[in-house]
């Protein structure tokens, strides 16, 4: 078993692995490849240590550009991209991670249908495992003696076990972007899929999560999954949170750290791109399809299941029949870009999305009133204009593991937003004092809340705004992944392996 980088690896002292990376690249008609870069709260935090940390992002070539790219050597500086068999990773990300891990932690499964856990599944559940496996040996691979290495999200969730195996001298860490499911829904997944999720979690020294809600989640289906060797603990008035545990061959107690991190809104960054030229443009246009003197409702997500863009729809025209006295008072503003459109599930949304939208306008608008402007293409700059205009702001996720937008939209609005927030995101956690709180299923209660926050009288909605935005960037990206780090880096590292 190794305990050092291999003959051939660099000696890293950070890394971070992920299944979309920093940059990806497309070829061009000439043959030459172009690198785009992305954003993000990792991107932010890993530029925040500097060039000389010697850190490394572990990542997937996602599409046929990045695969040139790996195959002609082509590299970022601080950058190694996997070339995972395409096949592979389809079944991996989209068959296990994005149709099953997904599905539980957010609670989307119609239960009378699915999910049906047959050969098929344990085929893709097979490529899952090779996709982690992949990303574990990269790792220990280039990994210096006793680095610290952060792993990201639920594609990945075997890869801290398969490390600490490889690897027992590294520092390990895990963050989970989603919520955890609670146990009754995790017990759905087959006995032994859990098992191997849960202890491939506790291979970290450290797990972190964005709510204290999703940790505790956590905890309880790792105490249920193997009550004999594992222990949760949170001791009353100790701030400490862990889980004990004996792997497999022990009897060696191993100790997993539990932390929260709620990732915050970047308030440097999106106060000056929002006032640059080309969001005043997009502010101009939308001022023009939403019409003069009118209020607006604002939503931005992608068409997620999760992010309950059809019943926020269907508030919406209740709020219309309900009161009509904002008739051509009132425009929702409403972008949904779409997301994961490989999986047809995601298409049938996104089509009933636009079918709705387009109901409610044939239903009440009139030659000088849209009442839902809805826009399906990804524009940020078109996004940061609506921040910017929104009177309301409604997020009503089903599930949510934070939600940025809830954190975003008071940092950038002009003349103040009132907050409509599902206590289903993790974002209420922090930002439930001065949000309108909703229950997301309630479709009735969602309309009384927009006719409250549009109601609402305007210093109300700018102070609670000064106070929305003061808790939405108590944590921005580069202090988090910091935090995170740092707390790895203080672990004193004498656990048995």
């Amino acid at each position: 078993m190794a305990s050092t980088a291999s003959a051939q690896g660099a000696a890293h002292r950070i890394l971070v692995a992920s299944n979309r990376g920093p940059v990806s690249y497309e070829v061009r008609e000439d043959g030459s490849l172009h690198a785009r870069r992305g954003g993000g709260g990792l991107v932010s935090g890993l530029s925040a240590i500097g060039p000389d940390a010697g850190a490394l992002w572990v990542c997937s070539a996602l599409g046929d550009g990045d695969r040139e790219a790996v195959r002609r050597g082509v590299a970022e500086e601080g950058v190694r991209m996997l070339d995972i068999d395409a096949e592979v990773h389809a079944d991996a990300y989209n068959g296990i991670a994005n149709s099953v891990l997904w599905f539980v932690h957010h609670m989307l499964y119609q239960t009378p249908l699915e999910p049906v856990f047959d050969a098929e599944f344990r085929r893709r559940w097979a490529a899952y495992e090779t996709y982690n496996r992949a990303f574990a040996e990269a790792l220990a691979d280039t990994a210096a003696e006793g680095a610290v290495v952060i792993v990201q999200d639920y594609h990945l969730c075997l890869v801290p076990g398969m490390l600490r195996e490889l690897r027992p001298d590294l520092r390990i860490g895990h963050f989970s972007h989603t919520p955890w499911a609670p146990p009754e829904y995790f017990r759905m997944l087959p006995d032994d899929i859990r098992a191997q999720l849960v202890w491939g979690m506790l291979g970290a020294d450290r797990l972190g999560f964005l709510t204290w809600r999703w940790a505790h989640a956590f905890m309880i289906c790792a105490g249920q999954t193997d009550g004999e060797r594992i222990f949760p603990s949170w001791p009353s008035g100790d701030p400490r949170r862990a889980v004990d545990h004996t792997p497999t061959g022990g009897p060696p107690l191993r100790s997993t750290e539990i932390g929260v991190h709620g990732l915050g809104a970047d308030a440097d960054f999106l106060r000056r791109r929002a006032h640059e030229p080309d969001v005043d443009e997009r502010m101009a246009a939308l001022r023009e399809q939403i019409g003069e003197g009118r209020r607006t409702i604002v939503r931005v997500d992608r068409t997620e299941l999760s992010k309950n863009i059809v019943r926020g729809l269907l508030a919406y025209r209740q709020l219309l029949d309900d009161h009509p006295e904002w008739h051509e008072r009132v425009v929702h503003v409403a972008f949904a870009y779409p997301s994961r459109q490989d999986l047809a599930v995601y298409r049938d949304y996104t089509a009933e999305v636009q079918r709705l939208a387009e109901e409610i306008n044939s239903r009440y608008g009139t030659p000088g009133w849209t009442p839902v402007v809805l826009h399906v293409k990804d524009d940020f700059a078109r996004s940061l204009a609506a921040y910017r205009l929104a009177d309301v702001a409604l997020v009503n996720p089903i599930r949510d593991g934070m939600n940025l937008v809830a954190k975003e939209v008071p940092v950038v609005s002009d003349e103040g937003c009132a907050l409509v927030l599902s206590r289903e995101a993790g974002a209420f956690e922090e930002l439930h004092e001065d949000a309108i709180e909703i229950n997301p299923f309630d479709v009735t209660g969602t309309a009384r809340a927009l006719h409250e926050a549009l109601t609402m009288p305007a210093h109300e909605r700018a102070e609670r705004t000064k106070r929305l935005a003061a808790a939405a960037t108590a944590l921005p990206p580069s202090r988090w992944f910091l935090e995170q780090l740092h707390a790895l880096e203080a672990l004193d590292g004498t656990q048995p392996s």
